[in-house]
């Protein structure tokens, strides 16, 4: 088993049966899996962040109208299928790690219609390990009451990124 396949398997495992699952009670009992793309390769990148001279606050606005703040940290460009690309990540001020928010060509269709994130971390050289494989829908796809950031514009791409977690609702 894959190392990505273990992490599925976990995190299927612990929207079955752990208490603090975004999934309510009755939606765990029919729950079979979380729906996925096959792990894809080219969208497993180690890149450097081209670090934003000015770290800009930023405030999201979620899917219940409230809002988060996160700072404007920097950004990385990739190609995919042939078409470079660029995305924005973003630092929590408060505990300082990296979040990756956006919504693809999948969005609506197969994967959740509001976006996917990614955490991502520095490696030890500075570059980051940015795998699309990992892409999640955030908690507010399965339970109304979780209240998640919705992508900024400028994290919209019209390319489709064919890893990670698919729709939960059909």
């Amino acid at each position: 088993m894959s190392h990505l396949d273990e992490f599925r398997r976990q995190k299927d495992d612990f929207f079955k049966h752990d208490l603090h699952s975004p999934l309510m009670p009755e939606q765990r009992k029919e729950f079979g899996g979380l729906k996925y793309y096959p792990e894809n390769t080219a969208m497993r990148i180690i890149t450097k962040i081209e670090e934003h001279t000015e770290k800009q606050p930023v405030t999201m606005i979620t899917s219940t109208g409230s809002v988060q703040e996160y700072v404007k940290y920097g950004q990385f460009t990739f190609e995919v299928n042939g078409q470079k690309v660029t995305l924005q990540v973003y630092q929590d001020p408060d505990q300082g790690s990296f979040f990756l928010p956006f919504v693809d060509a999948t969005a609506g269709e197969e994967t959740y219609e509001a976006g996917r994130y990614l955490e991502i971390e520095p490696e030890p050289d500075g570059r980051f390990l940015i795998d699309f494989n990992h892409a999640y829908s955030p908690y507010c796809e399965y339970n109304e009451n979780w209240s998640c950031p919705i992508p900024p514009k400028e994290n919209r791409l019209t390319v489709r990124i064919e890893a990670g977690e698919k729709k939960f609702h059909e």
